[in-house]
């Protein structure tokens, strides 16, 4: 799983209360609108840059022991490898590799364009990255300029669009960058200074906020008692049992 520094930018908040039904309809309505035609739910917000502690490097370097590779290295990482290949058959490696994947239902991607926009879709670790293009397409307001996808660190251009995203590594989320594939030119500049996604996809930022919004119930208060009731409660009474004791008199005595 690839992570970055970044963030979504909290949301405005906004009272649910005044959230009303028709609003959380309609964002209900245009969720579903944009599912059926792109055939899967899409989210769509806003991400702050990475921390800028992050993009520092250190000025302090360790010395060189640390980088020394020691006989317990060694004898750790040939180890490691023995366990691998001799006690761990093809047919177990096969059998764990099927585990895995049969674990890992979902592969959540979210593709981060330059304006801190993010497009999450979420794909079957089964489909191939090349679906993940299709649905890009798809949502991009210049589709007619082509780009390319990495991921970072380090840059790792996607080049095997065939592969799935289990075999590719995208599992079970990943961060995929975008970039217009344009050199540095006005027709790149203005590219990139311009929206990056159709403005139908950019109006889904922040619906499932809305449409999650719940009203709270109303708080029913306890019925009052009338007016001059008495509050105090009587007290129970308690009906006596009857009496289990046997007679003192023994069976044999006559009157």
């Amino acid at each position: 799983m690839i992570v970055d520094g970044s963030s979504p930018l909290p949301l405005k908040r906004r009272r649910f209360t005044n959230i009303d039904s028709m609003e959380a309809a309609s964002a209900k309505a245009k969720l579903a609108a944009a599912k059926e035609k792109f055939g899967r739910e899409i989210r769509v917000f806003e991400t702050a840059g990475p921390l800028p502690a992050q993009n520092e490097v250190s000025n302090t370097e360790e010395s060189d022991d640390f980088y020394e590779f020691t006989a317990e290295d060694y004898h750790r990482l040939m180890a490691t490898k023995k366990e691998d290949k001799f006690l761990k058959t093809r047919k177990i490696r096969e059998a764990e590799e099927a585990a895995r994947r049969s674990r890992i239902t979902t592969a959540v991607i979210r593709v981060r364009f330059p304006d801190n926009h993010t497009l999450e879709v979420t794909f079957h670790p089964s489909e191939t990255i090349q679906c993940l293009v299709d649905l890009i397409m798809k949502a991009i307001a210049r589709p007619d300029l082509p780009f390319y996808l990495y991921t970072t660190p380090p840059k790792k251009l996607i080049k095997d669009m065939t592969q799935d995203f289990f075999s590719s590594g995208l599992i079970p989320g990943a961060i995929v960058y975008f970039s217009y594939d344009l050199q540095k030119s006005d027709d790149a500049a203005a590219a990139n200074s311009a929206t990056f996604l159709l403005d139908d996809v950019m109006s889904l930022k922040g619906l499932e906020v809305i449409a999650g919004a719940e009203q709270p119930e109303p708080i029913q208060s306890a019925p009052e008692t009338a007016a001059g009731a008495s509050t105090v409660t009587s007290p129970v009474v308690q009906a006596s049992k009857p009496s289990d004791k046997r007679s003192a008199k023994p069976k044999w005595f006559k009157m």
